[in-house]
C-alpha cells in the first residue's frame, strides 16, 4: 500500500486538499486517512453523483480541485453529472477521480458482480474522454502522477481518472469497529425477523453485510435459500427488487433487509410506496451508522429521522427506531397485516462476525430457484 501520510502531502503539494466520495474497501487506506486527518475537508457522500456535486461546487467557490474517491462500481452513478456538468463542453470542473478498481482481471472469481464492472473500468472513462493512469504501489510514481494529473486538470478545466487496483490504496488488515451503541448485532436483528414472519416470506438483503448473514443464518437454521434475494451488487437497490416482487406477489409478505447506507444512496426509492398499495411489504433499515463492510467510516444513518422520512413516504411506523430484540419483535407484530406497507429502523451496533467467510454461490441458479418459487400458485 502506499504511504498515506505521503499521499495526502503530495496532494496538498499540488493543492489539493478538498475531498468527497463513497468509501471503497479497495481505498480503505486513503479514506480512514481522510476521515483522521481532514475533518470538514472530507466530506462522505451520499453516493458517487452526489460526490460529483459536491466537488463541483467546491471548484465554483473555491478554483481549487478537489478530489472524489469511488468504488468502480459507483461509476455508473457519477456518469451523469460528470458527462452533463462537469464536461468541459458544460461547466468544465477540473477534478481528481479516485476509483477503486474491484474486479480487475480475474483477481475476484467468487464475485461476479465486480467482473463486468472490473472490465468496463477504464473504457467508461475513454468514453467520456476523461484521462486516467492506473496507480502502482509507488510513492516516487505517485509524485509525477499527481503532477500530470492536476497540469491537465488546471489546462482542460476537465476530470483525470487515478485508477487504484487492489492493494495499492488498502490496508489488507480491514479494521473490525466493534462498538456499544445498541445492544443488537445485525446477525441477531436478522434471526429476530426470521422467526417472526411467516415461513414462506421473501427477503431482499441488502449489498455487504446483510446478505453474507443471512446466507449463513439459514445455513446454521436448517433452511434453504430459495426465499432469498442477495442483492450481491447494485448498492441502494435492494429494496426496489422488494417493491417490484411485492407488486406483482401480493399474496407474499417480502421483507427489505436494508442498510443505513444503502438507503441513503437512493433514498427516493422510499417515496414508490405513496404510488402503489403494497400491504405486504416490509421495509427494515439495519441501521449502525457506518459503511461497514468497506471499513466502518461512518454514514448518516444516526443523524437522520428516518422514521419520519418513511411516514412521509407513506409507511406505517411505530413512530420511532427500535433498539432492542424486544422492540423489533413488538414492532414487526403491531405492523403486520395493516393496509400500508411497513417501516423498522432498526438500530444495531458495529461490528463484523469474523467467523463467517465470504459468500460463494451460483448466482444463476439461486435466482432461478426464487423465481421457480415465487411462480408457485398460492
Amino acid at each position: 500500500m502506499l504511504n498515506q501520510k505521503t499521499v495526502f502531502e503530495t496532494l496538498a503539494k499540488y493543492g489539493v486538499t478538498f475531498f468527497t466520495g463513497v468509501p471503497d474497501s479497495y481505498l480503505n487506506g486513503f479514506c480512514h486517512y481522510a476521515l483522521a486527518n481532514c475533518e470538514e475537508r472530507n466530506i462522505i457522500a451520499a453516493n458517487e453523483g452526489n460526490a460529483i456535486g459536491i466537488a463541483a461546487g467546491h471548484y465554483f467557490a473555491s478554483q481549487t480541485i478537489p478530489l472524489v474517491y469511488m468504488q468502480n462500481s459507483g461509476q455508473g452513478n457519477a456518469i451523469n453529472p460528470l458527462a452533463s456538468l462537469a464536461d468541459p463542453n458544460v461547466y468544465a470542473v477540473p477534478m481528481l477521480l479516485l476509483i477503486g478498481w474491484r474486479g480487475q482481471g480475474n483477481t475476484e472469481p467468487n464475485h461476479p458482480q465486480h467482473t463486468l464492472q472490473g472490465e468496463i473500468t477504464p473504457g467508461l472513462l475513454e468514453l467520456m474522454h476523461i484521462p486516467y493512469t492506473i496507480l502502482s504501489d509507488s510513492d516516487e510514481d505517485f509524485d509525477k502522477i499527481i503532477h500530470v494529473a492536476t497540469e491537465y486538470c488546471k489546462k482542460n478545466r476537465g476530470p483525470y481518472g487515478l485508477i487504484a487496483p487492489k492493494g495499492v490504496m488498502a490496508d489488507p488488515n480491514k479494521a473490525n469497529n466493534v462498538d456499544g451503541s445498541y445492544p443488537m448485532s445485525r446477525e441477531e436483528a436478522i434471526e429476530a425477523i426470521l422467526d417472526e414472519m411467516p415461513d414462506d416470506t421473501i427477503y431482499a438483503a441488502t449489498t455487504g453485510r446483510a446478505t453474507r448473514e443471512l446466507f449463513f443464518l439459514r445455513e446454521k437454521r436448517g433452511e434453504d435459500k430459495t426465499h432469498d434475494y442477495l442483492n450481491v451488487g447494485s448498492m441502494g437497490h435492494a429494496s426496489s427488487v422488494a417493491l417490484g416482487i411485492a407488486l406483482e406477489k401480493p399474496e407474499r409478505s417480502v421483507v427489505v433487509l436494508d442498510g443505513d447506507s444503502a438507503a441513503i444512496m437512493h433514498m427516493g426509492a422510499m417515496t414508490m410506496v405513496s404510488k402503489v398499495k403494497v400491504p405486504n411489504y416490509c421495509h427494515v433499515i439495519l441501521n449502525n451508522g457506518a459503511h461497514e463492510s468497506v471499513g466502518g467510516q461512518p454514514s448518516a444513518g444516526f443523524l437522520v429521522d428516518f422514521t419520519a422520512i418513511a411516514e412521509a413516504c407513506g409507511y406505517l411506523t411505530t413512530g420511532h427506531p427500535v433498539t432492542t430484540k424486544e422492540e423489533l419483535v413488538d414492532a414487526i407484530r403491531t405492523l403486520r397485516g395493516q393496509e400500508k406497507p411497513m417501516f423498522i429502523d432498526c438500530r444495531v451496533h458495529k461490528g463484523l462476525n469474523r467467523k463467517l467467510p465470504p459468500i460463494v454461490f451460483d448466482h444463476r441458479e439461486a435466482i432461478d430457484k426464487l423465481m421457480q418459487e415465487l411462480d408457485q400458485q398460492p
